[in-house]
C-alpha cells in the first residue's frame, strides 16, 4: 500500500508558485499511464523520483517525490516535494509513451 504525504508549508508555497496543489498532484499516482523515472540530477542525499501523469482535473503534471518505507516496513510512503504543470515536451513524452 502507498501513502502520500507532504509538508503543508511547502504545499502552500508550491501552489502559489505553480498553481498546482499537492492534493491534485497526489491524484496522478492513480493514473495507469503514469511515467516514472529517477531524477539523477537532483538526487544527492536521497533518491528523488519524477512522475508525469494525468490528474483528476485532467491536467498532465510533473511531480517530484521521494519514496520511503514506513518504520514497520509494511507501507510505502511517497513524499511529494514539488508539482507543476508538465511542459510541452513532457506532455508529448507522456502521450507518446506506449501503454503498459
Amino acid at each position: 500500500m502507498r501513502y502520500l504525504q507532504w509538508d503543508p508549508a511547502k504545499a502552500r508555497a508550491n501552489e502559489e508558485k505553480h498553481g498546482v496543489s499537492f492534493e491534485e498532484a497526489a491524484t496522478i499516482f492513480d493514473d495507469p499511464l503514469l511515467l516514472l523515472h529517477e531524477d539523477e540530477k537532483h538526487s544527492r542525499d536521497e533518491l528523488r523520483l519524477i512522475a508525469i501523469g494525468e490528474s483528476d482535473a485532467d491536467r498532465v503534471l510533473f511531480v517530484v517525490f521521494t519514496e520511503r518505507r514506513s518504520k514497520s516496513h509494511e507501507e510505502e510512503i511517497c513524499r511529494i516535494l514539488s508539482a507543476r504543470a508538465a511542459s510541452k515536451k513532457e506532455r508529448q513524452r507522456y502521450f507518446k509513451a506506449p501503454a503498459p
